[in-house]
């Protein structure tokens, strides 16, 4: 649970980066964070890769020549990039960074503009020595160097908090540096909505697992009266639901205030749909994380375009909008209007039509069943099926022999202990699960400190084998119970947590089999 501190608290453009409170509008920025923390929330603050000439960063790294004399943002005030390849000057940004902010008690770190921010390019720009070569032989691995600095210095001072960025761009390797990556400050518009989608699989498919694009767009330019606008509504609740299914769930933009109270009230559609997706990303959490850990520990990845699971299947090898979310779920985002229109410029004088729903194409890979998640349906793979989506409803359908965990209701993920997780099986071939344990934080898990435990589903025998817990952590649940339900049409089925289960199980971390 993240709330994010934007750019230029610390004062005047001359002032940018001083990776300090400097602004008076943050008369007491212990008070702010403490509070923030006491509501059960993280905060991550942005940090820039180039400082204004009055800061105290600035000043030691022209000491050292560790500043890039190249036009960048903001283009005034005679702000400079730095040199991320050279260590001293990642020393001396580390030092300022964990004096000013991390003493404070910042959670994450928003590593804004590590491209870097380049602008009015002269050719000789390029030609700029860095402590590794000219800027032009190493300007693309910036991201790498950059966030390689703040992750290796942070985990020198500490092991007791993961270490967590946000960052612009990336180079091949980031991964191992605990950046997620967003896709820039794109426009509000569906086209770009539409590209969101093939954008992340490629980059997954690059082999750094963490994207996410700002849900709702950055700029918004095309909508006419921001956050009251009923078409914004529409394009902001669909990219909402996408949002649900990417490894950061994230709104973030300008201009518009996107907190679920500043879009409507409950009973709303724009306000219902969002809680809605807000709670079934809580239910998942216990599937993120495991998830999470398959990335960890053997080299998985949450965004999977549909030939990295159904290659034998032709048809898929050109679906650029519909993708597997871990090994379980199949997205299909909706990403036309079909409710809300206007006959003028800038979505102008919207108005809604909800006489007809609307309809989504899904293309269900060859080679297995399919469970719709909402109804519990069960459709052969291999084929086209047309499904209906009315304004709170994403395509999301669940491979045959999938252990999907689902956690409580909760208003924090650490709010309820996983003691009474439902374990909704997928019939119609086997299954696995790993569910994945540890102390939330740190980097105990580097040590062994962990726990796992493995799910398999045999289908014929209808029966779940639930193996011995491997390994232990501080504050381990020791005995639990699994509400275990079997999917079809009656059970199992939707965001709301079921009350009637085929089965439940104490569990003391010794293994059990259940015939179903």
């Amino acid at each position: 649970d993240g709330i994010i501190q934007d750019w230029q608290y610390w004062g005047p453009n001359s002032n940018w980066n001083s990776m300090n409170f400097d602004n008076p509008e943050f008369p007491d920025p212990q008070k702010m964070i403490d509070h923030v923390k006491k509501k059960n929330a993280k905060i991550m603050i942005s940090i820039w890769a180039s400082f204004g000439p009055d800061t105290n960063p600035y000043k030691d790294l022209e000491k050292i020549n560790a500043l890039f004399n190249f036009k960048t943002w903001p283009a005034d005030g005679g702000v400079k990039a730095y040199d991320a390849y050279n260590e001293k000057a990642r020393d001396i940004y580390w030092e300022h960074l964990n004096k000013g902010l991390f003493s404070k008690g910042i959670d994450a770190w928003w590593t804004d503009s590590t491209e870097p921010d380049h602008l009015d390019v002269q050719e000789r720009d390029f030609d700029i020595p860095t402590a590794m070569g000219t800027y032009r032989s190493v300007v693309n691995a910036f991201p790498l160097m950059s966030n390689k600095g703040v992750y290796e210095h942070q985990r020198a001072v500490t092991s007791d908090k993961r270490v967590y960025l946000l960052t612009r761009c990336a180079f091949a390797g980031q991964q191992r540096y605990a950046a997620n990556t967003w896709s820039g400050d794109v426009v509000c518009n569906w086209e770009t909505f539409r590209k969101q989608i093939p954008t992340g699989l490629n980059f997954s498919l690059s082999g750094i697992p963490y994207w996410n694009t700002d849900i709702g767009g950055f700029f918004n330019w095309p909508y006419h009266g921001g956050a009251e606008n009923k078409a914004y509504h529409e394009l902001y609740t669909r990219w909402f639901q996408y949002g649900t299914f990417l490894p950061m769930q994230r709104s973030h933009g300008s201009g518009v205030k996107k907190e679920i109270y500043n879009l409507g009230k409950k009973g709303d559609w724009v306000y219902d749909s969002e809680e809605k997706y807000i709670n079934l990303r809580y239910a998942l959490l216990p599937y993120l994380y495991s998830t999470g850990w398959q990335v960890t520990d053997n080299a998985g990845s949450f965004l999977r375009a549909l030939f990295m699971d159904f290659n034998e299947d032709q048809k898929v090898h050109n679906i650029s909008n519909q993708y597997m979310f871990g090994k379980a779920f199949l997205v299909t985002p909706v990403t036309r209007n079909m409710y809300v229109f206007s006959d003028k410029e800038q979505w102008k004088d919207p108005y809604e039509d909800f006489s007809k729903t609307g309809t989504q194409d899904v293309y269900l890979p060859k080679g297995t069943k399919w469970f719709d998640f909402w109804t519990g349906e069960a459709l052969n793979g291999g084929q086209l099926v047309t499904k209906e989506v009315p304004i709170d409803i994403i395509p999301l359908y669940v491979r045959a022999g999938s252990i999907v965990p689902f956690g409580p209701k909760v208003q924090y993920s650490t709010e309820k202990k996983w003691n009474n997780l439902e374990i909704r099986i997928y019939p119609g071939a086997d299954g696995e699960l790993v569910l994945y344990e540890d102390e939330n934080d740190n980097y105990n898990y580097e040590k062994g400190a962990y726990s796992i435990i493995k799910f398999t589903w045999d289908d014929a025998k209808r029966t779940l084998n639930i193996a011995d817990r491997e390994g232990t952590f501080p504050g381990m649940l020791k005995s639990r119970k699994f509400n275990i339900v079997v999917v079809d049409k009656e059970n199992g089925t939707g965001s709301v947590q079921s009350t009637k289960f085929t089965k439940s199980v104490s569990y003391g971390g010794k293994k059990k089999s259940v015939k179903l």
